[in-house]
């Protein structure tokens, strides 16, 4: 008979039977007389050697009577769980059995495990590659002055892929996010891993990664000549333009915000993908948190769409930019909200009215001062990023007397009270009960699609400044909670409304070792623009 792959005692392939179907008994007769030299069922049995090799077999003792079954044969989602639970080191080998075992090799759940696990030879066309660069799998912010951004470093086939994630085209806060690749590294190289630049529109081009250390890497092109148009600059900028906003310069009116877009044009492509990226977590999840913590894309004006990241602190929730602009920096705090504050909104014909909304949040931050002047709030409490009462604000962010004003006259947007500790209201929101909500007349909104009901409010602080983040102050504002997914804020000086939407995508290798390590990396990524 011909040699077949066995697995404990699996018996003939697939292959064999057919062959001895397509033959006639003399033929099959003189077939099992002859020794078979088929080599893909020879390069089988050698992949099941390799699999009944481990941890001494994956049974023992004498085998049953073989089952007509073979490798082959097998489910391909049974297969991954098998290769997946292999050593490294027989991966390359058990590649070269034949393609259908490479194929499933190329499985995303297969490399992930090894990645995680941290081996030391966890591809099987490049053993070393992903234990050299597993360290830069997860989210990451690059270093891009006030703009920041969002990477997801992840494992795709035969590649890492560093896809960078833009929020949707303003004011769309409730669509998906978009996402386009930076870098890759290709693993099919037997000796080293390609690293190849994917920015511009010409290609794959050649890309060098320095890993600085554990929780910091950066990015080079080497080939910047791959990242221009044949129709120069004003080429470029058009095309980034559609790309970032979804519109011609021609469609925006608005004059200061052409100032802004052309801004962060010239800011951003000076770069050439040559970038300094560092480690962030998403927030870790309690149960007596307010909502899940996350990302979320939030509104800001002229600024357009940002990414944020809202955190729970005990008596606190947080805001962190993760994107950001020239008037409040990524890494600064956005917002802040004072969970111990609950706010009862008017009746919906009262909240049209600008001057009750403004008396209710004053009255609240006049009893949150009075407090703070007891004693009632200490330095620190409930892990604050800065640790100081409001009473001593931090000299990077002064008290002022009148709000900041960015380039056109207008305050800048931003937000939250350094040191506030609260806890959360007594009165949570009845399931699946909301109130009427509208917003006040004259507070302006970048999307006029917000939910008009809500489950509760509260107040808060958002951080305002002007541009070059000059004169930061925080200001009373109302925070709202719609639903799971969405909240709001509204900014009483700038009399303006932001909406924040949840960024659905999963992100692996995100999550934070602990929650002081969450703390310090909050710290971290606002010291780099304080």
């Amino acid at each position: 008979m011909a040699v077949c792959a066995r697995l404990c005692g699996v018996g003939p392939s697939r292959g064999c039977r057919r062959r001895q179907q397509r033959r006639g008994p003399a033929e099959t007769a003189a077939a099992d007389s002859e020794p078979d030299t088929d080599p893909e069922e020879e390069r089988i049995e050698a992949g099941a050697a390799v699999l009944a090799g481990v941890g001494g077999g994956l049974c023992t003792g004498p085998s049953p009577p073989p089952p007509r079954c073979s490798l082959l044969e097998l489910p391909p989602e049974l297969l991954v769980e098998i290769f997946a639970s292999l050593p490294g080191t027989d991966l390359p080998s058990l590649a070269q059995v034949c393609t259908k075992f490479r194929r499933i090799l190329h499985t995303d759940t297969i490399w992930r495990r090894r990645c995680r696990e941290g081996e030391q030879t966890c591809s099987f066309s490049s053993p070393v590659v992903l234990h050299r660069y597993r360290h830069i799998l997860g989210l990451w912010q690059p270093d891009i002055g006030p703009y920041g951004g969002l990477l997801n470093v992840v494992v795709d086939g035969l590649f890492i892929i560093g896809w960078m994630y833009l929020p949707p085209h303003d004011p769309h806060v409730n669509d998906p996010m978009r996402f386009k690749p930076l870098f890759r590294i290709h693993l099919m190289e037997r000796k080293a891993a390609t690293v190849e630049c994917m920015y511009g529109h010409k290609g794959p081009h050649h890309g060098h990664i320095q890993i600085v250390k554990k929780d910091e890497f950066s990015t080079k092109c080497n080939q910047t000549d791959h990242h221009r148009m044949s129709g120069g600059r004003q080429e470029e900028f058009r095309t980034w333009l559609r790309e970032e906003w979804g519109r011609t310069l021609e469609d925006i009116f608005h004059e200061h915000m052409q100032e802004l877009i052309l801004m962060k044009f010239i800011y951003t492509s000076q770069y050439d993908n040559c970038l300094t990226y560092r480690r962030i977590y998403l927030p870790p999840s309690r149960p007596d948190d307010l909502i899940k913590p996350g990302l979320f894309k939030g509104t800001y004006g002229s600024h357009g769409l940002e990414i944020v990241m809202l955190s729970f602190h005990g008596r606190r929730a947080r805001g962190t930019k993760i994107t950001g602009d020239p008037n409040i920096p990524a890494g600064q705090q956005t917002v802040e909200i004072d969970l111990r504050h609950q706010i009862q909104l008017p009746d919906l014909e009262n909240q049209r009215n600008f001057n009750e909304l403004s008396r209710i949040v004053l009255e609240v931050r006049e009893r949150v001062r009075q407090e703070q002047q007891e004693g009632g709030y200490e330095a620190g409490e409930g892990r604050g990023r800065q640790g100081l009462r409001e009473s001593q604000p931090s000299p990077a962010q002064p008290r002022a007397e009148a709000p900041s004003r960015g380039p056109d006259g207008t305050p800048a947007e931003d937000g939250g009270e350094p040191g506030d500790a609260v806890a959360v209201a007594e009165q949570p929101a009845q399931s699946g009960q909301g109130q009427p909500f509208v917003l006040p007349v004259g507070v302006s909104s970048r999307n006029e699609d917000y939910p008009r009901t809500c489950r509760m409010c509260f107040y808060g602080t958002g951080l305002i400044a002007g541009h070059g983040f000059t004169s930061p102050e925080r200001t009373p504002g109302v925070f709202i909670l719609f639903d799971e997914d969405r909240f709001g804020f509204v900014w009483l000086e700038l009399k303006s409304f932001s909406l924040y939407s949840r960024v659905q995508a999963t992100f692996r290798n995100a999550d934070a070792p602990s929650p002081q390590a969450f703390d310090e990396m909050l710290k971290n990524i606002q010291s780099l623009t304080s």
